[in-house]
């Protein structure tokens, strides 16, 4: 529109938008100065030529609004987030939260986490633009395209359990929030799983020639963590509501149920937005959101005379051989519910299960029995050794003996026994050699 004489400039455009306080107040004021914006008159004593060029003006008022409005639009929403979906609370000129802690910037400051003070400096350090931030982390309820892909590994109970692994861009920006928050909060010394210099090996050292050993899981573990939790972690951690809602909505998404109709598929949110089995930032934010958990459970196991160890939402205690009072195995289960609900999670009650030292205690996936350190278990050592045996002799593996994965269950012995792992390791690299 010519006559309206919008600004071409997108910076200066968007000064004047700034400067009128929205963009509504911007088109407002721009129809009042260029002449466009009309009096209202009743119509109803006018002659035949005062209603037309009343009617005339009105028209060149709303089709100068209708210009100023999407160009406004177009340069507010290139620095704004706007709006996040059905069901997000957004504010673009809250600036402080009644809910954000005080001194919340000495908070991140404590934790040597970047400042973030806007979506602007969030965008920039993800290394995107307002809109693509807006994009990753806009939510709708039924969506014909999403920023995860979903597959299925084997449960070990027979079902399949779902992963979603976020597409190249999210992923990236989840990878930049793992490295630079997530892996710099605070977590209990209890936690082995997905932390460096941890891992199921150091869980099940906790826990060496146990007398009884107790093993309790939590139920739909990231499921349970939702959008508000998420929020309240980056909130805690130092951040504003704005920056803590977009962190948030980058790390999570709703469970989905994919939906062909009209020759089109859709993803179909079953429940509110929640941590996914498959982003890179999911472990690291259950370990942190789990720490005054893991704080409550480890005094409980000292009180009790036991050990306590989390990998993931595998609990494991243990009680040690020299232990010379009551197990109090009752008490213990009990008040473990009890904690677990009051943080937020619920136990699996059919995955509690109670290993004394007559049968085989084994702790994610190593045996602890008697005074030798975690060890794999027998079975698979043998199996193995009779897979690289075979592989040898040049036989055509059985399903699930491929070279790749011989060489990680040898890698997986290595970590237990490096001088047995190590020879499994030697003898595949001469059946390789010899292959070639």
């Amino acid at each position: 529109m010519s006559s309206a004489r919008i600004p071409t400039d997108p910076l200066t455009l968007l000064r004047a938008i700034e400067q009128a306080g929205s963009p509504q107040a911007y088109v407002e004021a721009q129809l009042a100065e260029r002449g466009f914006l009309v009096q209202r008159r009743e119509t109803d004593r006018m002659s035949e030529r005062e209603l037309e060029a009343y009617k005339k003006s009105l028209k060149a008022e709303a089709q100068a609004r209708r210009e100023l409005k999407a160009e406004a639009w177009k340069a507010y929403k290139s620095s704004h987030i706007v709006f996040l979906g059905d069901g997000v609370y957004w504010n673009d000129e809250a600036k402080i939260d009644p809910w954000d802690l005080p001194n919340v910037e000495v908070r991140a400051a404590e934790n040597e986490l970047p400042p973030l003070d806007g979506p602007r400096h969030l965008a920039e350090a993800l290394e995107l633009s307002i809109k693509e931030l807006r994009w990753l982390a806009f939510h709708r309820d039924a969506a014909t395209r999403i920023h995860y892909q979903r597959f299925t590994i084997p449960k070990r109970d027979g079902t399949e359990r779902a992963i979603w692994a976020p597409m190249p861009r999210l992923k990236q920006a989840q990878h930049w929030i793992l490295r630079n928050i997530a892996e710099k909060l605070l977590v209990h010394g209890s936690a082995h799983g997905f932390l460096p210099g941890r891992s199921t090996l150091t869980n099940a050292q906790v826990h060496a020639n146990p007398r009884v050993v107790l093993k309790m899981d939590i139920k739909d573990f990231f499921p349970t963590v939702t959008l508000p939790r998420v929020r309240g972690i980056f909130r805690k951690a130092g951040y504003r509501e704005q920056v803590a809602t977009l962190l948030a909505l980058l790390c999570t998404e709703s469970p989905r149920e994919i939906v062909e109709h009209d020759d089109k598929t859709y993803y179909v949110a079953l429940g509110p937005r929640c941590l996914p089995q498959g982003a890179p930032t999911s472990p690291a934010l259950t370990n942190t959101l789990c720490l005054a958990m893991d704080r409550r459970l480890n005094a409980l196991a000292r009180r009790l005379g036991w050990r306590y160890s989390r990998y993931a939402d595998d609990l494991t205690f243990s009680l040690p051989q020299d232990h010379k009072d009551k197990p109090r195995l009752g008490t213990l289960i009990g008040l473990t519910t009890r904690i677990v609900q009051d943080e937020g999670f619920m136990i699996h009650p059919s995955k509690t299960r109670v290993a004394r030292s007559g049968a085989r205690q084994s702790i994610t996936g190593l045996v602890v029995n008697g005074s030798l350190p975690p060890r794999t278990p027998r079975k698979l050592r043998r199996q193995l050794r009779a897979a690289i045996h075979n592989h040898r002799q040049g036989k055509p593996p059985y399903p699930g003996e491929s070279p790749s994965t011989l060489t990680g269950l040898s890698a997986y012995v290595y970590m237990t026994d490096p001088t047995l792992g190590a020879r499994f390791l030697a003898e595949l690299d001469q059946a390789e050699a010899a292959s070639e």
